[in-house]
């Protein structure tokens, strides 16, 4: 009986048309179980489900020695074979399960062992790619590091400072205008300065302000004054009353 199991791109594999051999099947029939086989992984993807068919079977095709034509034939590894088998029944039909799962332990044994460095030079390499590999994942670490502590939002203290501040700020401001200025008014001022602030700091909401931005935007809210069309809105406001 020819090999059972073979290394094709590095994986462990047999193929359909080896199977039909061994397990005494038409090829055409072992074909058509694969093809029953991908149709229902289909239908399970489409409810949720998941079977890695393109993993499982890869199909190719072979040319016949005897005619020259060329025939398809599908790859299969472990798993594949493994639910392909599933449905082959008898003492006969056990016999050759136990065999390729043998013959795949004993190719799988091969293709670790042929991986394994075998020269100085070769286990230099290995180290030196091991410490490259350990360096990345140290870099990437530090970089997690350093965007958490930089996205760090502001702690509450500094937070309720900042807001005292800001209403310190409008308070000055308003005081410019006399006591004639109204809580619509005011309201005109509050909604300036905090849109200033989430600006200059990149965030949709004053609540999500970066510790690293406190000092700017505690800055921006000592030198802030109204935009010209809040103090047009204002005054505007005014003529009404």
């Amino acid at each position: 009986m020819n090999k059972l199991v073979i290394m094709h791109n590095q994986q462990a594999v047999t193929t359909s048309l080896q199977v039909a051999k061994a397990f005494g099947k038409n090829h055409q029939h072992v074909l058509r179980d694969i093809s029953v086989l991908q149709d229902k992984s289909k239908s399970l993807s489409k409810n949720g489900q998941t079977l890695s068919e393109p993993e499982m079977f890869h199909q190719a095709t072979y040319v016949h020695p005897q005619n020259g034509q060329e025939y398809p034939i599908i790859y299969m590894n472990r798993d594949g074979f493994t639910l392909l088998a599933m449905g082959f029944t008898g003492q006969r039909a056990l016999e050759f399960k136990l065999q390729y799962i043998k013959a795949f332990n004993e190719m799988e044994q091969q293709i670790k062992y042929s991986a394994l460095p075998k020269s100085p030079r070769e286990l230099a390499k290995l180290a030196l790619n091991a410490n490259e590999e350990t360096n990345q994942r140290l870099d990437d670490v530090e970089d997690d590091l350093k965007d958490l502590k930089e996205n760090q939002v502001i702690p509450q203290p500094d937070y309720n400072l900042l807001a005292r501040r800001i209403n310190q700020r409008v308070s000055e401001v308003s005081n410019s205008y006399g006591n004639i200025i109204t809580q619509k008014q005011r309201g005109e001022l509050f909604k300036d300065i905090n849109g200033g602030v989430k600006k200059i700091a990149g965030v949709s909401a004053r609540s999500m302000l970066r510790k690293k931005d406190y000092q700017m935007v505690m800055d921006y809210v000592n030198d802030w004054e109204p935009s010209t069309a809040t103090k047009t809105i204002i005054r505007q406001t005014t003529l009404t009353l």
